[in-house]
C-alpha cells in the first residue's frame, strides 16, 4: 500500500474510534494499541493493522429492495468507502462489547485476530457472505448502473 493511502486509512479509522469529538484521546488510544501490538507480538503494528482491515472488509453485502410489494434481500457489491466503514464498525463493535481490559489491549487483540482471519469481526463478515449466498437468487433485482 502506498504511504499516503495508508495514512489516510489510519486517520479515518482513528476518526471512527473517536467518541464525542475527542480526537486527541482517539489518537492516544491508537498509539497505545500499536505499542501493545509491538510489545506483545514483536511485529510491525501497522502491517498487522492493514492486514486486519483487508481481511474484514466485505466485497459483497445484502441490501433490502422492495419489488411489487415484497421486500427482498438483494446481494450487491460494496463500494470501497463503505468497505472501510463496515470493517471499522465491526472491529470496534467487537472490541466495545468485550469487558475486562483496557481498550487498546482489546483493540490490539481484535486486530491480531482479524489479521489471522479469526475473531468476532471476521465472523461477522462471514455471516454477511452467507446471507449473500443464501439470497443470490434475488440478485436479478439489483439495480443496474
Amino acid at each position: 500500500m502506498n504511504d499516503v493511502k495508508s495514512e489516510a486509512l489510519l486517520e479515518k479509522f482513528t476518526n471512527y474510534v473517536m467518541l464525542h469529538g475527542k480526537k486527541s484521546l482517539a489518537q492516544k488510544l491508537m498509539n497505545d494499541t500499536f505499542e501493545v501490538i509491538k510489545s506483545k507480538w514483536q511485529k510491525d503494528a501497522k502491517a498487522i493493522f492493514f492486514r486486519a482491515l483487508e481481511n474484514v472488509m466485505p466485497k459483497i453485502e445484502v441490501r433490502p429492495k422492495r419489488v411489487w410489494g415484497s421486500i427482498y434481500q438483494v446481494p450487491q457489491e460494496v463500494k470501497p468507502k463503505r468497505q472501510l466503514f463496515l470493517a471499522a464498525k465491526w472491529i470496534l463493535e467487537a472490541v466495545r462489547k468485550k469487558k475486562g481490559a483496557a481498550f487498546p489491549i482489546l483493540l490490539a487483540g481484535e486486530l491480531i485476530d482479524a489479521a489471522n482471519e479469526s475473531g468476532d469481526s471476521v465472523r461477522k463478515k462471514l455471516e454477511v457472505y452467507k446471507m449473500a449466498e443464501a439470497n443470490k437468487a434475488f440478485a436479478r433485482f439489483a439495480q443496474r448502473r
